[in-house]
């Protein structure tokens, strides 16, 4: 159960400090992504929500102009706060603490790729990561960046994954996404469907069923139950459709993590094994490209979805909803997925000393 936030007044600042290594609230970095998307708005409306701050200590990543401007667009009466360290951070309701790396023209025009706003999405996740690195923060939550613009911007990088994976010299880890009801974790992700199936290895399948379980464990589950698609439809049907992928990839890596205990099913076609997994029946499935996993969360719910990076050396979560070039601005934006990030983040993070 979240603990209750401390209150402080101007002039406590001394009392502040002291109670503040006292607080078990996890401290949260939140960057703000991409400036020219909804990233600023969304940040915003999820902390002008006081629960937020019952649960954790959130901190922005960003540049302080944007938040501003997001405030007056989405009407919400909170202060912008802009710190240089975590220490210097109030966190309290109704106060926005932002490590303000100014890096953003106050002209920045919203809805429009920019090469400015992707190095400065890439900058803030930098910061963030290096604050998780050195522990002056229990996990890293991140609005969302546009990939033309971080590209733009001089960083070639698939997406948020890579760059958090590349900044920890992480070699195994995957994206679990989240939704009401299911867990789904992926083998391959942010490559081309022919790519993602030449890729797959059972080492690689090995590796993500491992993190499934270890993930769930974390998080409370004995003995999670893990169910692994097939890659070709009707799973193969004992080498009818495919080139015998699952009995070549899959199979062996379902066989060598049952050896280790696990409760392991699979691999089952995927046409039906989501559904199967939403009616409870499995904690986590393994999808084995990025549209057989991502499409049943984002059907089930688009606004509520969470996207986690798992293998890190701390938690990291993230909205699973793009930068929305086309109500950018406009104060319309839903922080649903994002409230939801930090609550998983919360839930999955270590409390602070």
């Amino acid at each position: 159960m979240p603990l209750a936030p401390q209150r402080h007044s101007g002039n406590q600042c001394k009392l502040s400090k002291e109670m503040s290594k006292l607080d078990k609230r996890p401290i949260l970095a939140i960057t703000m992504g991409d400036g020219a998307g909804v990233g600023p708005e969304i940040i915003i409306k999820a902390l002008a929500d006081s629960a937020i701050y019952e649960a954790c200590r959130p901190l922005v990543v960003g540049d302080k102009k944007r938040l501003e401007q997001a405030k007056e667009i989405v009407g919400e009466k909170v202060t912008i706060r802009p710190v240089s360290t975590v220490n210097q951070a109030v966190f309290q309701a109704g106060q926005v603490d932002c490590l303000d790396l100014d890096l953003l023209p106050a002209d920045l025009p919203f809805g429009k790729v920019s090469p400015v706003a992707g190095n400065a999405a890439f900058r803030y996740l930098e910061k963030a990561i290096e604050m998780a690195n050195r522990k002056e923060i229990s996990g890293v939550v991140t609005a969302p960046l546009n990939k033309e613009a971080l590209h733009k911007g001089g960083h070639n990088y698939p997406g948020h994954t890579e760059i958090l994976a590349q900044l920890t010299g992480t070699r195994d880890y995957a994206m679990m996404l989240t939704a009401p009801k299911l867990r789904v974790i992926h083998a391959t992700t942010h490559i081309g469907l022919i790519d993602a199936i030449e890729k797959l290895t059972s080492e690689r399948e090995y590796i993500v069923i491992k993190l499934a379980v270890e993930t769930l464990r974390r998080a409370g589950f004995a003995n999670p139950r893990i169910v692994v698609c097939g890659i070709n439809p009707h799973a193969g049907e004992n080498g009818l459709f495919g080139r015998g992928e699952e009995e070549q990839i899959l199979v062996p890596a379902i066989e060598r993590a049952k050896s280790q205990g696990w409760d392991v099913t699979g691999p089952l076609p995927a046409d039906t094994v989501f559904y199967r997994a939403v009616r409870g029946d499995f904690d986590m499935v393994v999808a084995q490209y990025h549209d057989q996993g991502h499409a049943p969360i984002k059907v089930l719910d688009l606004e509520s979805g969470v996207n986690i990076t798992v293998g890190l050396p701390f938690i990291r979560t993230s909205v699973d909803h793009g930068t929305a070039f086309d109500i950018a601005g406009k104060g319309i934006a839903s922080e649903n997925s994002l409230k939801e990030a930090i609550r998983q983040a919360v839930d999955l993070a270590p409390r602070s000393d």
